[in-house]
C-alpha cells in the first residue's frame, strides 16, 4: 500500500493568450516574432480532496520539430493535437501515485506518437504540460512546495525503474538538501540581437534595454548564451565582436556557453568551424571564457554510433551536452556513452526526466569523480507568470545555479496581461518582478542575478492560481484564427 498521495484527474481544459515579441527572436531556422501561449488546468481529486493545478507553455516556431518545409501554421495543428492526446490519455487513467499517473501516460503517449508519426520532443511536451499541471495541483493540495515534495518523495519516483543503476536510490540521496533561493541570468545572444548601441529604426521604444551592451548594464550580466547559425562568413565576424563586446563591457572573469542549435551534420563539420574559431586571437581568447556547446550536431546523427568515434580522435574538444535530441529516457545515458558531458533541463522535456537525469549526472559524478557532468538550465523563452515561475522552481530544487533566461528579453514583461494579474504578481512575487516605469511587471534582476525565496517557497513556483478563465480558450481562438480544429 502507498502513503504517497493518489490522484484522480477528471477534467483537462485549454486557454490561450496570444503574445507578440519586442523584436524578432532568431535562432536556429526561425524567427520568432509571435506565438500562442497555452495554459493546460487540470481538475480532480487527491486522497478525496479537490484538486485544480495549472500549467502553461509558449509554443515557438521550429524547435520542436526542425522541419523546413512546412510553416508555423501547418505545424501548430499538429502541436496541439498532440497536447491534446496527452490530455486524454490523462483523464483515461482511473487513478495513482503521481509518478504512477505520469509512467502511464508518458509511455502511451510515446506509443501513439510512434503510430501516428510525432516526433518525440513533440510528444513529450505534452506530457510535460499535463505533470507540470498535476504536480502543481498536487502541491497545492499538500501545502507544500515543490522542492520538499521532491525531496520527500511525496511524488513516489522510482528511479531504479527508469535507469537500473540507481536502484534503491531516493530523489533526495542524490539532489541538493535544499532548493537554491538565487540563480545567475545566463542571457541569450540571438543571432539578429543587436551587440552595440546605432540608430535601429526597429529598435522597441518600450523602455527595456534593447542591445546587447545595454543589458550588460541594465542587469549586470556576466553569464551568457551565444547562438551560432553554422556559416562561418556570419559566426566568425560576430564572435569577434561579441569578444570585443564582453572584454569591454563584461567583468573580467565572465562565463559563455555556444549553441550549436543543430547547424552541423557530423563531428567533422563541428571541428573544421572550430579550428577557424582557434586561428583566431579575438575568438581564441573569448573561447577561454567557454564552459559547453550546446547540441552542435542535428537531432538526426547526435547520438549516432560514428560519434563515438569521432570524439575519441578530438582530445580537445570542449564539453558537449545535448538539448534537442533528448527524446527520451535513454538519450542521456546513450549520450554519455558516446562522450558527451550531459544534457539541459527545460521544463518542456519534462519534470520527471529532469529529475532522472539530475540524480543518473550525480551518480555518475560519484563513481567518476574526475569526470565533469553536466546538466545546463535552458529556456524556451518562458514568460511569467506560471511557466517560467515553475520552470525557475525545478532549477532550483535541482542545483543548477545559472540558467539562460530569453523571455524578459524578447517580450515586454507582463505587459500583455490583465492589470489585476500584474498587480498580483506584483504582491505575491515582489522578490522575482518590479513595477517598470512603463507600469508593467518586468524581472527583476541585480548584479546578474534572480532572486527566488517567493518561488521556492510557493507550491510550485507560482503563490496564487491564474485563473484563465478570462482568456479565449483554444477553440475560440482557433475558430478566431481560422485555424480549424486539432482534437
Amino acid at each position: 500500500m502507498s502513503d504517497r498521495p493518489v490522484i484522480t484527474i477528471r477534467k483537462v481544459s485549454y486557454n490561450v493568450l496570444p503574445m507578440e515579441t519586442r523584436f524578432p527572436f532568431k535562432y536556429g531556422i526561425a524567427a520568432m516574432t509571435a506565438l500562442p501561449h497555452l495554459f493546460v488546468t487540470v481538475e480532480g481529486e487527491c486522497d478525496g480532496k479537490p484538486l485544480s493545478g495549472l500549467a502553461s507553455e509558449g509554443l515557438p516556431p521550429k524547435w520542436f520539430t526542425k522541419n523546413l518545409s512546412t510553416t508555423f501554421e501547418e505545424d501548430l495543428p499538429q502541436m496541439l493535437a498532440t497536447i491534446r492526446n496527452a490530455g486524454s490519455i490523462l483523464q483515461g487513467i482511473r487513478s495513482g501515485t503521481f509518478f504512477e499517473l505520469w509512467e502511464v501516460l508518458y509511455h502511451r503517449q510515446a506509443m501513439w506518437a510512434r503510430s501516428e508519426n510525432v516526433p518525440p520532443l513533440l510528444a513529450n511536451l505534452g506530457v510535460s504540460l499535463m505533470e507540470r499541471a498535476v504536480l502543481d495541483g498536487l502541491c497545492r493540495t499538500l501545502g507544500m512546495s515543490v522542492g520538499d515534495a521532491v525531496r520527500k518523495n511525496m511524488l513516489g519516483v522510482d528511479l531504479g525503474a527508469i535507469h537500473e543503476e540507481l536502484a534503491g536510490k531516493a530523489p533526495s540521496d542524490l539532489l541538493p538538501e535544499a532548493s537554491l533561493e538565487r540563480v545567475r541570468v545566463r542571457h541569450t545572444v540571438g543571432l539578429g540581437d543587436p551587440l552595440t548601441d546605432g540608430n535601429d529604426e526597429d529598435a522597441p521604444k518600450d523602455g527595456l534595454p534593447y542591445t546587447l551592451e545595454e543589458c550588460i548594464e541594465t542587469y549586470g550580466l556576466d553569464y551568457f548564451k551565444v547562438k551560432l547559425c553554422g556559416d562561418l562568413k556570419k559566426d566568425v565576424p560576430r564572435l569577434r565582436q561579441l569578444h570585443e563586446v564582453f572584454s569591454r563591457c563584461a567583468s573580467a572573469d565572465y562565463k559563455m556557453t555556444l549553441d550549436g542549435n543543430e547547424q552541423f551534420s557530423d563531428i567533422a563539420a563541428f571541428v573544421e568551424h572550430w579550428k577557424v574559431y582557434q586561428e583566431d586571437e579575438a575568438i581564441r581568447e573569448l573561447l577561454e571564457h567557454l564552459l559547453m556547446v550546446e547540441q552542435p550536431l542535428h537531432r538526426d546523427h547526435a547520438l549516432g554510433d560514428e560519434v563515438k568515434e569521432a570524439l575519441a580522435f578530438w582530445p580537445e574538444a570542449p564539453l558537449m551536452i545535448i538539448d534537442e535530441s533528448e527524446a527520451d529516457l535513454s538519450s542521456l545515458p546513450r549520450a554519455l556513452g558516446l562522450g558527451y558531458s550531459g544534457t539541459s533541463h527545460k521544463n518542456c522535456k519534462g519534470v520527471v526526466k529532469g529529475i532522472v537525469n539530475a540524480c543518473l549526472l550525480e551518480q555518475r559524478r560519484r563513481e567518476n569523480p574526475g569526470k565533469e557532468y553536466l546538466l545546463s538550465g535552458e529556456d524556451l523563452a518562458n514568460v511569467g507568470p506560471v511557466a517560467l515561475l515553475q520552470d525557475l522552481s525545478v532549477m532550483a530544487f535541482l542545483g543548477i545555479d545559472h540558467v539562460e533566461r530569453n523571455g524578459h528579453h524578447y517580450f515586454r514583461g507582463l505587459s500583455m496581461y490583465p492589470e489585476d494579474v500584474q498587480e498580483t504578481v506584483l504582491v505575491e512575487h515582489g522578490d522575482l518582478y518590479r513595477k517598470h516605469e512603463g507600469g508593467f511587471p518586468t524581472l527583476e534582476i541585480r548584479d546578474g542575478n534572480l532572486e527566488l525565496g517567493t518561488v521556492v517557497g510557493a507550491p510550485f513556483g507560482v503563490v496564487p492560481l491564474l485563473d484563465v478563465s478570462q482568456f479565449s480558450t483554444l477553440d475560440a481562438w482557433l475558430e478566431e484564427e481560422g485555424l480549424g480544429d486539432s482534437s
